[in-house]
């Protein structure tokens, strides 16, 4: 009993971990809306993954030489994986609305059990769909005011697909790999394949000291840190958990777009982050009914 109990409190700090990315996340979107003001959008991901890069080889070169042929083949993987994922979504972006490129992209949360399914047959339980639907409902009152399928829409939705991909596997290898080792080589890979696509069509750097202090920070905390906690939190946590905790993002990116950029909160903001929060709650509440239902029956055994 007192290892379900330890696996729990460690379950609790993974969720409190992956809110704390989410809330990084949510962090970046007005900032980055500036940013792609003064650059191009896929200048902006090479420089904020290659700075990334270059910090994690300068002070974590020598761990990585030493770390395993298979972290090493596992994190080029995911690596490439979720710079697919970027990639597609930034390419999307050029053609449609960002509201609309919001929740084409978080329908991972509903392809994330669906994968699981396809590629392992873990079985999907019914709060976690009912959880799934109502964080998609949240997501698309939040996000959209008109919808129209068209080719940027579809490429966005590859994009998700391939977000998707990296919350299975990640939360699959994570649980056998060396978690600090495993996100800064994806990283590493991320860097690499940005580069590959961004330095043919010509690289734009930031122009001033505030747009430099920007990538860092995106560079540095929502990428290494997130990464890095990420990692560690779906060590602990399904995969479909993970998705619904992580459709919070959007509602973080409009609390610190009224805090911090001067926009209003709405009703639409209001009622679809509602929605997300109890999706989340939903899969928690049923986490912690489970764990009191495996405690009880260990002292009915003991």
């Amino acid at each position: 009993m007192i290892k379900i109990v330890s696996r729990t409190h460690i379950q609790v700090l993974a969720v409190i971990g992956l809110l704390a990315v989410t809330a990084v996340w949510g962090s970046t979107f007005f900032l980055i809306k500036d940013l792609i003001h003064h650059i191009s959008a896929i200048s902006f991901l090479a420089i904020r993954f290659i700075v990334a890069a270059l910090v994690i080889c300068f002070f974590f070169g020598p761990r990585l030489v030493r770390a395993s042929q298979r972290t090493w083949i596992n994190g080029s993987i995911l690596g490439s994986i979720y710079a697919a994922g970027q990639l597609f979504q930034t390419f999307g972006l050029h053609g449609t609305d960002a509201a609309v490129s919001g929740f084409i992209t978080g329908m991972y949360v509903v392809l994330t059990p669906i994968f699981v399914w396809l590629l392992f047959r873990q079985k999907i339980g019914a709060i976690t769909i009912a959880a799934t639907i109502i964080a998609t409902t949240g997501l698309m009152v939040l996000s959209l005011r008109g919808f129209a399928l068209g080719l940027h829409e579809c490429i966005t939705f590859i994009g998700s697909v391939f977000y998707a991909l990296h919350i299975v596997y990640l939360g699959r290898w994570s649980k056998h790999d060396n978690v600090c080792d495993l996100a800064l080589i994806q990283i590493i890979a991320i860097a690499a394949i940005c580069a590959l696509i961004s330095v043919p069509m010509g690289l734009d750097l930031p122009r001033t000291a505030g747009q430099w202090m920007s990538i860092f920070y995106m560079a540095l905390i929502a990428g290494i840190g997130a990464m890095m906690m990420q990692t560690w939190a779906q060590k602990y946590l399904s995969a479909s958990r993970a998705a619904i905790i992580m459709t919070m993002e959007p509602v973080f990116a409009a609390l610190f777009a009224y805090c911090c950029g001067g926009e209003t909160i709405t009703a639409r903001v209001l009622v679809g982050g509602s929605l997300v929060i109890v999706a989340m709650l939903m899969t928690e509440l049923h986490s912690a009914y489970r764990l009191q239902k495996r405690i009880a029956h260990t002292s009915r055994e003991q």
